[in-house]
């Protein structure tokens, strides 16, 4: 019982001392000089409890929404968008924090989490998050979460894979289903704790075209105890089409 208590403990330390700002571990080795710049400034706005819920990582994680060769131009000028809003310019000309953080993304967190222990070793080995489990770019969810904490609300740059279509030509609403639940839940747990989802309702309002990149604005709409309510649209890269309209309720749970 007692090594077992230490062995946990030793492991709660190693996780608060990565929170606290990666001891040990160069930016280089870890991530570029862009994302750990924004991944600190994020880290300095969550709790070290916060931050063992959503990064508790004891290995070298990979950014999975990084730019990367699948992007198309389109995606890249909206992400380019959102990062030039992470750092503003102060009057002195130097770089400050803005109002806009970029969330890391990752492609499996199980084998890192309490409720892991409840499955066998080759689960836990082989499990990966659902958006996250083609090796191959840009074939299936290639997305970038912004979320702005002041004004509640978040910001999904995504572009739709090959693989996910639905009727021909265009997204399957399964997929459309998964990255709004995906960032809506990703904003219920940046501003709650650790969530699952409740309930999630969907109006398709227009077909979404395969390839295509769309924005998924996410908003806090009320938090009554542990329940989190959540807006969501998701339109073209300019506005001016609105192709799904969402609602979804979370609710906090503990592992």
């Amino acid at each position: 019982m007692l090594r077992h208590i230490a062995r946990r403990l030793g492991s709660l330390h190693g996780q608060i001392q990565f929170s606290n700002g990666l001891k040990g571990v160069s930016p280089n080795q870890l991530l570029s000089k862009e994302t750990h710049r924004h991944l600190q400034s994020s880290l300095e706005t969550i709790s070290p409890i916060s931050m063992m819920s959503l990064w508790p990582f004891s290995s070298q994680p990979r950014d999975f929404s990084q730019p990367n060769s699948s992007w198309s131009p389109e995606m890249r000028k909206v992400y380019d968008h959102y990062i030039a809003l992470c750092d503003t310019d102060s009057e002195n000309g130097e770089k400050q924090r803005g109002p806009w953080r970029k969330l890391p993304s990752y492609n499996r967190s199980i084998k890192y989490a309490t409720a892991g222990i409840h499955l066998s070793k080759l689960i836990q080995a082989k499990a990966r998050l659902f958006t996250r489990n083609v090796k191959e770019q840009g074939a299936t969810f290639e997305y970038v979460v912004f979320v702005n904490k002041e004004e509640k609300r978040c910001v999904c740059v995504f572009q739709a894979g090959h693989l996910l279509e639905g009727a021909p030509g265009h997204v399957h609403g399964g997929a459309i289903a998964t990255i709004i639940d995906t960032v809506t839940g990703s904003l219920a747990g940046f501003l709650s704790g650790p969530i699952m989802t409740a309930n999630l309702n969907i109006d398709y309002r227009s077909p979404m075209p395969l390839g295509s990149v769309v924005l998924i604005h996410s908003a806090l709409d009320r938090i009554e105890r542990k329940k989190t309510y959540i807006t969501c649209k998701v339109t073209s890269t300019d506005e001016s089409k609105l192709y799904t309209e969402a609602t979804e309720q979370t609710e906090q749970f503990c592992y």
